[in-house]
């Protein structure tokens, strides 16, 4: 869809901080994290709300979160996730994505109040993902014995 952002980023004419990219889909960092490190992971095709996922490609969509979500704390020391989606209320992108927030015991967040944060620079987004996509490709060759 030409005004969707998240297509754009699929597209690579909207610039993102790439994570990992899969058959099912794209992970990169939210530019608004709720804590660094926040990976927001999305299908390809322009598909606003879970519902609209075509139930055969739930298998893949998900198993791609899954990675995403093994990843980002062994990627960056956190002690687990938390992984959430928001259909319609809440959903500042209408394309359907997954945020997988990493998570540590006493990090602050309580309940559905979502403090967010800003990256210093460019630089440390960048160090960020390319260690979460780092972790991801291990996990990913471990599990299929290829590179994705």
């Amino acid at each position: 869809m030409a005004d969707c952002v998240f297509c754009g980023i699929v597209a690579g004419s909207v610039p993102a901080f790439l994570v990992a990219s899969d058959p099912a889909g794209l992970a990169f960092l939210d530019v608004r994290p709720v804590f660094k490190g926040h990976v927001l992971v999305i299908p390809r095709p322009h598909i606003v709300t879970l519902p609209d996922l075509p139930p055969s490609d739930l298998p893949e969509y998900f198993g791609f979160v899954r990675r995403i979500a093994t990843a980002v704390p062994a990627a960056l020391g956190a002690q687990g996730t938390f992984v959430a989606m928001n259909n319609v209320v809440s959903q500042s992108v209408p394309h359907l994505h997954t945020h997988v927030v990493p998570r540590t015991r006493g990090d602050g967040l309580k309940g559905f109040f979502w403090p967010r944060r800003k990256y210093a620079d460019d630089d440390e987004a960048t160090g960020i993902a390319a260690a979460v996509g780092k972790e991801y490709t291990r996990l990913s060759v471990a599990e299929t014995g290829r590179r994705e």
